[in-house]
């Protein structure tokens, strides 16, 4: 007799999250309120205008930045009222960031860049320069392993990145502008790592984005709008990832997402 399938376990939960910031003497408020749960194994997109909120609410899930009221929930885990030590530890056991600028270190090639985060944490060489390899050779690297940054190109080092942020095996990626600084060639190709990571890996990722045709090809697209979610849409299978779907063409010619 099969099992029924077990309903998916909420990763992150966000309620009535608010976040202001004071500048020159006048109160910013950026996030008004937001209300959203993403699931182990969500692929999720984040869009909306500049200034709509998206990486703050980013930041704010992945523990870069402290929400001014409202609860966040990381694994269960309740960020708000953690300390800072206790926020960096879950911030190294369970999330990864992948950004708009790589960040790599340009003294260090691609595999001291990526085994980095381990030792950091005390783990052994040895170990991390397994995983390290598997994951660049995954990421499509084999042969740049002991390239600098400076000698790979742009997607080759957001590559890198990529790596980088699992090779702690997180639960949970973020990535705010991934394919920003990328030509669109290279940015499909960005955008088919990623769709792989989570079919393959089943790694929750939520991704910041004014690229069209990634979000146009995720199967879930929440849009902000002034600091609160405006909409938050699920596709059905047939409408979404299909190499030159109308959802993409359509994307990819207009700039806009179709959903």
């Amino acid at each position: 007799m099969t099992s029924p399938p077990m309903d998916p376990r909420p990763l992150v939960v966000a309620k009535d999250v608010k976040k202001s910031f004071q500048h020159m003497g006048r109160t910013l408020d950026v996030l008004r309120g937001i209300d959203l749960t993403i699931d182990e194994g969500d692929m999720v997109g984040i869009v909306g205008q500049s200034g709509a909120g998206k990486s703050t609410l980013l930041h704010c899930i992945g523990t870069l930045d402290v929400a001014t009221s409202g609860s966040i929930k990381v694994a269960g885990e309740e960020l708000t009222t953690m300390s800072s030590t206790r926020l960096a530890d879950l911030r190294n056991r369970t999330i990864g960031f992948v950004f708009q600028f790589h960040h790599l270190l340009p003294e260090f090639n691609a595999l001291e860049n990526v085994v980095m985060p381990g030792l950091i944490q005390g783990r052994s060489r040895r170990e991390m320069e397994q995983r390290a390899k598997a994951l660049l050779e995954e990421v499509g690297l084999a042969e740049r392993i002991l390239h600098r940054p400076g000698e790979l190109s742009g997607g080759q080092q957001q590559r890198v990145a990529l790596a980088r942020a699992l090779v702690l095996e997180p639960k949970l990626l973020l990535a705010d502008e991934p394919t920003g600084n990328l030509d669109s060639r290279t940015s499909e190709q960005i955008h088919q790592l990623f769709f792989s990571v989570n079919e393959k890996r089943n790694t929750t990722i939520v991704i910041v984005t004014h690229n069209a045709a990634l979000a146009a090809g995720m199967a879930r697209v929440v849009t902000l709008r002034d600091g609160r979610v405006e909409r938050d849409e699920r596709r059905k299978a047939d409408t979404y990832r299909e190499p030159g779907s109308p959802a993409e063409r359509a994307a990819s010619k207009t700039g806009k997402v179709e959903v």
